[in-house]
């Protein structure tokens, strides 16, 4: 079946975070996806929507062996289904697992820049952000010294890694994942692994689940049906632990702050994601892939003074506009006052973020086109003040 992308979806009006913008404003800041959900999702809500009763809801088997087989089938990993626990986010699922797993006052370590509300859920629960830099030539890069040195610090307790990495679009590979692995276990610190990432790879690009390396048994690993498929108003993911002793710690926390209760289709969609939605899926990584193309090629052409970062993964293209200014907000400002293009700017994802913007293209390619012409010309006329 043929899946049809480029048919425009009308948000506005629909209560919808994205898209609750000025008139002839352009927004592609949140990673919210701008194309009708995967028809085989909605016929299995519809389903349930079609019962008569809308009463408290149960994590069924079907949910853990869908994510386990999907694991299984795309990416090479199996979890035991049993340890497959549910949540009703990543962000709340972090938050509770900074809050149970370390104490106040601990170090949190991640690498940056990387995706802002790691911090919010480090730094509300009284711990801090120790971040690690990544270095920058053009790629991105750890700094390995600088990340034994978090890790080996007498504060640090936790590591959330970001794996496919957002916002630079880093896919770590094997050797990457098991020296985390090895520095995290010499120095007692737990890795927290986010995922939620990690099918929306470019295509014949394969991302690694954190779970399958050495030491992936001792980790907590995060995983969303919401990225891929855009299901995030349902509300729904999915916590790994194969650790035994950690699992049971793991589940009484999520439990104990109530983010452990499915809502009537958050289930439900994430199994029909998983069980149904490969094709969808294949067809949605090409077109984005398609979608990125075209702005390379036409920042290249016209804005040559911009750079945009060789990703493997995410739909967020990562923009150094370093040439151009250090102040990302400022002019991120200035194209949604000129323009109204609404952008992210990359300082608040720390690190070297102040010289890059995040623009998301996940939308019909007449939209992507029209945010490229106004990111020209707001990045233009910033150059021109």
């Amino acid at each position: 079946m043929r899946y049809d992308f480029d048919a425009p979806i009308e948000r506005i009006g629909t209560d919808s975070l994205k898209w609750d913008v000025r008139e002839n404003e352009l927004p592609m800041w949140v990673a919210d996806m701008d194309f009708a959900v995967c028809p085989e999702i909605k016929r299995a809500l519809e389903k349930k929507l079609d019962s008569d009763v809308y009463g408290y809801q149960i994590i069924p088997p079907a949910f853990g062996r869908a994510i386990s087989a999907w694991w299984r089938d795309r990416h090479g990993w199996e979890p035991d289904p049993d340890k497959v626990i549910f949540c009703t986010g990543v962000v709340p699922a972090l938050t509770t697992l900074v809050k149970c797993l370390t104490n106040v006052g601990d170090n949190v370590v991640v690498l940056t820049p990387v995706y802002n509300i790691f911090f919010h859920s480090i730094e509300n629960m009284g711990r801090h952000t120790f971040e690690s830099a990544l270095s920058y030539d053009g790629d991105y890069r750890i700094d390995w010294r600088d990340l034994e040195k978090k890790l080996a610090h007498p504060y640090t307790t936790m590591m959330i890694l970001c794996n496919p990495h957002n916002p630079t679009g880093q896919v770590w590979t094997k050797e990457e994942l098991d020296r985390i692995g090895e520095l995290c276990h010499k120095y007692g610190v737990r890795v927290v692994s986010d995922e939620i990432h990690c099918d929306l790879t470019l295509p014949g690009v394969r991302y690694l689940p954190y779970g399958s390396t050495k030491y992936g048994k001792e980790a907590v690993v995060c995983v969303s049906a919401s990225k891929a498929f855009n299901l995030a108003g349902l509300q729904g993911s999915a916590v790994i632990v194969e650790d035994e002793r950690l699992f049971e710690r793991v589940e009484r926390a999520l439990n104990a702050h109530e983010v452990a209760e499915p809502n009537l289709l958050a289930v439900t969609g994430t199994v029909a994601a998983f069980t149904q939605g490969a094709e969808w899926l294949d067809q949605l990584r090409t077109y984005l892939y398609e979608n990125r193309l075209l702005v390379e090629k036409r920042l290249q052409e016209e804005l040559p003074s911009v750079r945009v970062v060789q990703q493997k993964a995410t739909y967020l293209m990562w923009i150094d506009v370093g040439a151009v200014t250090d102040d990302s907000v400022a002019l991120c400002k200035h194209i949604r006052r000129t323009t109204g293009l609404w952008i992210t700017p990359g300082a608040q994802y720390r690190g070297n973020g102040s010289t890059f913007v995040r623009v998301n293209i996940a939308c019909p390619r007449s939209l992507v086109q029209d945010g490229v012409t106004r990111f020209v010309q707001g990045v233009s006329s910033y150059i021109r003040k």
